[in-house]
């Protein structure tokens, strides 16, 4: 389990009646101030958005990306080749010269081209070009050279698997706890159960079925891969291999050590046996992409398998970090044009519910215990269970450690139908919204191919799954929990920062469990609003008012206010105290309560015992007086100062 799903909560909650809450209490009419009641935090007067880029939008040409027309791709007709196109910065194919109108001579052949020294590239008919940029070209070879040189057996078998397996189904593993009953349900099979022992010298390939059986022999659960097949329309990295030309990397340089199992794999026709891009993680991320739009439960761990998969490419020996980086972008571009597409939007549809009824049969969950089962694995049975570490470790594979080599400070962009990928995992936010979590989660500019002109490439799903990046602007959030799932209860861990405000509406809670710097302040119209970290109001204001309610606390430390906090009538401050600081409530403003329901619980192991007088909020400088306050399991007598509440508890 990560930390943030560990945290007690402080709550903040709007009710239509005090008599929700059902506990022992009391309460006094001790009013130190009559301050006026402060405004709500103020309207910035604008909303954030992410114009679509003003260039061909892949979601729209992706049926140009047609493998039977892989020799004579160019970036003018195929939207695939496109897509990657700025690995052009770095490295210039002979497929270019011909397309730039250079003349075939009288035999048919084209003019020669100077490769630039490299060492150990050897002249093998290897599909040719000119390097530019042979700083970045250098250093993707060299992290082969490193990472296959230093790889462990644990990674050799690993990547043997990832080569070998279809790849449907070797991304399945990144279901965790879900993993056995998805690959029962989807009738998954494999032949590749173990590495045979003559695997150096005898070429393995998987007959299994790799994504399962469809819908009409799989009543329960076909739909499902129905669409993981559908996701593989127009989506062959052939015709981008054929323009590219760009060698694997045991070509560039014999210190390279392909895997000895996968020896037996390589292409015996290098001239047509490109590196960029790479096929297995563009299939890889598509599977995995997919499987994550049907399960969002799993959004993060399953993005981080299709990188996984692709870093394991890498340690084979059989592609550069940059053929996987460009696989990652192609088939995220590929991923959301399918999904995007009118014509598949029953299939989606219908593959997210039966996913979700089929998987929470299997395991005896219900929709309000399927996310906590589906998390519900350690590190011993579940590899994507640390959040920590898959964050970590997606950064690092976005990038590969190469460092910028163009402006870092180019504003995000986000490409036409990329909103379609958080669909299911923020149902709660319109498509515009979606889109500005896109844009206000991306990596920064100047990474080596990543900035083409649709923003594939800077695109972090990891981030993005974890909410808002930066608040610009309203953010207006109106949450149903009647609905289930992630419009009943959602966390968004992500660092928030901005000058914007955040406003809840609805009867969902949202948990906010970020090291937070928004200074717009955030209002409670409805709904629970939750701090799951010290600073996840950010620096504003914080207003519960209106029919909902607000909910809040820390782990181990109290919950700020940086500026004011305002409780009108008809509404819940909750606090879950843990003994040793965590769910107090820290007001740097001004402190108004004026009205409304105080309710203190105690966790973590925390039992107070009659006649304690347990600080609560610290603040001052408006009027204090809670309607009604509940203490689970005591009676409570408030206690009014000009530093703050708190309240001393009797036998109930």
């Amino acid at each position: 389990m990560s930390a943030s799903r560990t945290r007690f909560p402080l709550r903040l909650a709007l009710l239509s009646s005090v008599a929700a809450l059902a506990a022992c209490g009391g309460g006094n009419n001790n009013n130190l101030t009559t301050a006026a009641t402060p405004a709500p935090p103020a309207d910035p007067g604008f909303v954030d958005a992410a114009p679509i880029p003003d260039v061909p939008a892949f979601v729209d040409n992706i049926a140009t990306n047609q493998r039977g027309d892989a020799r004579y791709a160019t970036l003018a007709t195929n939207a695939g080749v496109r897509v990657v196109a700025r690995f052009l910065d770095l490295w210039q194919p002979l497929t270019l010269l011909v397309d730039a109108g250079v003349s075939a001579s009288a035999n048919g052949s084209f003019p020669a081209v100077t490769q630039s020294t490299w060492t150990g590239l050897p002249n093998d008919g290897t599909p040719g070009g000119t390097i530019l940029n042979s700083t970045v070209l250098g250093a993707n070879v060299q992290y082969v050279v490193n990472a296959t040189t230093n790889r462990t057996q644990a990674q050799a078998d690993a990547a043997y698997y990832d080569d070998r397996r279809g790849k449907g189904y070797s991304v399945t593993d990144g279901m965790g706890p879900l993993t056995s009953v998805w690959r029962a349900a989807a009738q998954q099979t494999t032949s590749i159960t173990s590495i045979p022992s003559n695997a150096t010298t005898t070429l393995y390939n998987d007959s299994g079925n790799n994504t399962g059986v469809g819908s009409s022999t799989n009543t329960s659960f076909g739909q499902v891969v129905d669409l993981l097949n559908t996701m593989g329309n127009n989506a062959s990295t052939e015709p981008a291999k054929r323009f590219y030309k760009y060698a694997r990397p045991f070509r560039w340089s014999t210190s390279v050590v392909v895997d000895p199992t996968l020896v037996p794999a390589i292409s015996t026709t290098p001239a047509t046996d490109g590196g960029f891009i790479s096929g297995h993680e563009a299939e890889a991320m598509r599977d995995a992409m997919t499987m994550a739009y049907l399960v969002p439960e799993r959004f993060q761990e399953m993005a981080s398998r299709g990188l996984e998969l692709g870093e394991n490419r890498i340690l084979a020996g059989m592609h550069s970090p940059l053929d996987v980086i460009g696989g990652r972008m192609f088939a995220l571009a590929a991923t959301a044009a399918n999904l995007y597409d009118p014509a598949n939007a029953s299939l989606k549809s219908a593959a997210y519910t039966q996913a979700h009824n089929t998987l929470m049969q299997l395991t005896s969950t219900s929709a309000t215990t399927f996310a906590a089962y589906a998390h519900s694995g350690t590190s011993t049975t579940d590899r994507f269970a640390d959040y920590a570490t898959n964050k970590s470790e997606f950064a690092r594979r976005m990038t590969f450690g190469f460092p910028q080599i163009e402006s870092t400070e180019a504003p995000p962009v986000v490409p036409k139908g990329a909103e379609v990928l958080l669909e299911t995992r923020f149902p709660y936010l319109s498509a515009d919204q979606r889109r500005v979590v896109l844009k206000t989660t991306e990596i920064a500019s100047g990474y080596p191919v990543m900035d083409d002109a649709e923003g594939w490439g800077r695109l972090n799903m990891f981030a993005a799954a974890d909410g808002y990046g930066v608040f610009n602007g309203n953010v207006s959030v109106s949450m149903d929990a009647s609905k289930g799932g992630f419009n009943a209860v959602d966390t968004w861990r992500n660092d928030i920062s901005g000058t914007g405000k955040l406003t809840l509406q609805g009867s969902g809670t949202l948990k906010l469990a970020g090291n937070n710097t928004f200074s717009g302040g955030s209002q409670v119209s409805g709904g629970v609003l939750e701090a799951d970290s010290a600073n996840a109001f950010g620096r504003g204001d914080v207003y519960v008012g209106g029919n909902g309610g607000v909910a809040v606390a820390a782990s181990g430390t109290p919950v700020t206010v940086n500026g004011k906090f305002t409780q009108l009538a008809n509404t819940t401050l909750e606090l879950s105290l843990d003994g040793n600081g965590g769910g107090r409530l820290r007001v740097g403003g001004q402190l108004t309560v004026a009205g409304g329901t105080l309710h203190v619980k105690f966790v973590n192991g925390y039992t107070p015992k009659a006649g304690d007088t347990l600080d609560l909020i610290d603040g001052s400088g408006g009027a204090m007086q809670f309607t009604t306050i509940n203490v689970d399991g005591f009676k409570a007598t408030p206690v009014y100062t000009n530093t703050g509440v708190s309240v001393k508890l009797s036998a109930s």
